[in-house]
């Protein structure tokens, strides 16, 4: 029988679960992310003529293209460490130092690339 939890929405927004709950709810965002990418990618390829540029405009973006990053790469890292945590559940014990290590890989990478899309944005 499944557990009954009466929580409203404003104790659940409210919850102070701090990195492992923001890595949780950032991995479904990216996940949704990357969903929505591939939508409008086959959008584009299923309208073609001008529906299809209109919509790869969208993705040519460069602030979609540093969204989706965001999304591709937090949720392949955030899975890497999971993943890990899996294969050796003694790790387990060290999940909050496996986030900080996750946050500080992902911070490096994502700032370079972020960097390197506006540069090429604005044409430099």
């Amino acid at each position: 029988m499944g557990l009954n939890r009466n929580v409203s929405l404003m104790t659940a927004l409210r919850y102070k679960g701090q990195g492992p709950f923001l890595t949780y709810i950032l991995h479904r965002i990216g996940g949704l992310g990357m969903a929505v990418f591939i939508s409008i990618h086959l959008l584009a390829s299923f309208l073609g003529g001008s529906g299809g540029r209109f919509v790869n405009n969208i993705y040519e973006n460069w602030v979609f293209q540093i969204f989706i990053f965001f999304c591709i790469l937090f949720h392949a890292i955030n899975g890497l460490r999971i993943t890990i945590l899996d294969l050796f559940p003694k790790l387990i014990l060290y999940h909050r130092q496996a986030i900080m290590i996750e946050w500080v890989a992902f911070i490096a990478v994502y700032g370079f690339s972020v960097f390197a899309i506006i540069r090429t944005a604005l044409g430099g």
